[in-house]
Order: structure tokens, then C-alpha cells, then sequence
């Protein structure tokens, strides 16, 4: 299959590292012109250094924006209006027990996690159905579909991902825009190996047994008995944003490593 995306523009939430940075460089290597974001100006011109090493003909621009605020991103679609492709990748996540979770952090996991794409959804959507094209990912989680009693916030934010995405593809039928959410089962990305490897170094054990012990313990029914790499969930989102993918729309699509014990 020869994915071409050189006629597309693509927006990545989120997308200095991890899968955010995945899901740039593979989309750039498809040949689209790629949007990333993040927070701090440090941070995007890091990515965008990484990304043209490793891509020296990509073309790439950044913006640094706080999307997980309306302001934010008020200020980012006044610099980029208009894109054929985004993936509402932005998210945060934090273990903590359901009784010490304050109103501030569910508001704030809400207004990151859902209110992003949901904002940046509501604008670039418009644009994608005037002209007749058009692709939006929800980045969810399979914390969306078995809510981890660890992280209950997080996990309802990732639910309510999928109804939006859903709502949304039902909205753009019949548009030549599809919808479609992704769902991540445990993945080593930055931030979940930061978090590794600080209980790693809590209990006096290496990172790969740290991570072994986690999939054991708390996502036994994983089938691949390990985390996912960071690419091997951008794979799929790539095919999702691709012209290949114009009968897809409206659909969960699980890159789990067989975590979720479902046939449908």
C-alpha cells in the first residue's frame, strides 16, 4: 500500500514527543505538509529539529499554543485556519486514587483531554466539509472501554472522546470527511517512561522488568504481553488519514496489544 499525503496538510496536537511526534513523522514521510504544537517554544523547535534530521525534505512548521485552553486555542487556529487532516492527539494522565480527585483536576483533564478536540474539532471540521474532504482522529484509550480504577478521571475523558468522535462522524456523513477514534492500549511513550521509570527506581528493579510487572499486574489480558511502541500505534493512525481509509468513518479502532477482551 503507497500512502500518499503529499496534496494534505495535517494538524498533530501534542506532538513533541511521543506518540504525538510518531503520528508527525509519519505522516510527513507520507508526504504532507505537518503541523505539530506544543506548549512551549523550547519544545516544538526541539521536535522540528528532530523531525528534519530525520526527514530532511518534510515539510514542517510549529506552533507553540497551551491547546487545552480555549485562548490557546484561539491563538493557534489564527496562525494555522485551515488543514485537510488533524488528530486530536493532546492528552494528560495521572494515577490517583477516585476519593483524592479534586473537582480542579477533573475540569482540568476535561478541558485537556476533550475540550481540545473538541474546540479545535469544531473549527477545522468546517472547512474539511466545505471542501469536500477531510480526515478527524480522536486519540482515546482503551482506558476508554475498561475505565482503570487507578485513573477514573482519565479514563471517562477517554469515553467521552469516543462519543464525540462518533457524534461528530455522524454529523459529517455523507461529506467526504471521515472520523474515526484510535485506541492505544499501554505504549511506551515519553511520558509513560518517565513513569516507569520512576517506580522502577522506587522498587529497585530495572525498567523492562518494571514495565513486565505493570502488563502482568494491571493489563494481564494483553496478548503481545508487552507495551506497544509509539510507531506501531501511528501506523495505524497514518492509514486512517490516508485516501485508503475513505470507507472508514465513524469507527473505535483498537491498537491495544489485544488488551480489550472484546470480539467487536
Amino acid at each position: 500500500m503507497n500512502i500518499d499525503l503529499s496534496n494534505r496538510r495535517a494538524v498533530v496536537s501534542g506532538s513533541t514527543a511521543g506518540i504525538g511526534l510518531a503520528i508527525a513523522k509519519g505522516l510527513a514521510r507520507a508526504g504532507a505538509e505537518v503541523v505539530i504544537n506544543g506548549r512551549t517554544q523550547a519544545r516544538v523547535d526541539e521536535a522540528l529539529t528532530s523531525l528534519h534530521e530525520a526527514i530532511p525534505q518534510a515539510r514542517l512548521s510549529g506552533v507553540a499554543a497551551d491547546l487545552g485552553s480555549a485562548e490557546g486555542i484561539e491563538a493557534f487556529v489564527a496562525q494555522i485556519p485551515e488543514t485537510d487532516i488533524l488528530v486530536n492527539n493532546l492528552g494528560i494522565f495521572e494515577p490517583k486514587p477516585f476519593f483524592d480527585i479534586p473537582d480542579a483536576d477533573w475540569l482540568r483533564f476535561f478541558d485537556v483531554n476533550v475540550m481540545s478536540g473538541v474546540r479545535l474539532s469544531r473549527h477545522y471540521a468546517q472547512g474539511m466539509r466545505d471542501r469536500g474532504w477531510g480526515r478527524v482522529l480522536f486519540l482515546s484509550s482503551e482506558s476508554g472501554l475498561q475505565i482503570p480504577p487507578e485513573m477514573v478521571h482519565y479514563g471517562v475523558t477517554k469515553t467521552a472522546q469516543l462519543a464525540v468522535s462518533r457524534g461528530l462522524a455522524e454529523t459529517l456523513a455523507g461529506t467526504g470527511v471521515t472520523v474515526n477514534a484510535v485506541l492505544p492500549g499501554p505504549t511506551r511513550s515519553e511520558g509513560v517512561g518517565e513513569f516507569f521509570a520512576k517506580m522502577a527506581a522506587e522498587q529497585g528493579v530495572s525498567l523492562d522488568e518494571m514495565e513486565r510487572n505493570f502488563i502482568a499486574e494491571h493489563r494481564p489480558t494483553s496478548l503481545i504481553k508487552r507495551l506497544a511502541t509509539v510507531d506501531e500505534v501511528a501506523n495505524l493512525v497514518i492509514y486512517l488519514a490516508s485516501e485508503q481509509a475513505s470507507a472508514t468513518t465513524g469507527a473505535s479502532l483498537r491498537v491495544d496489544g489485544g488488551v480489550t477482551r472484546s470480539i467487536a
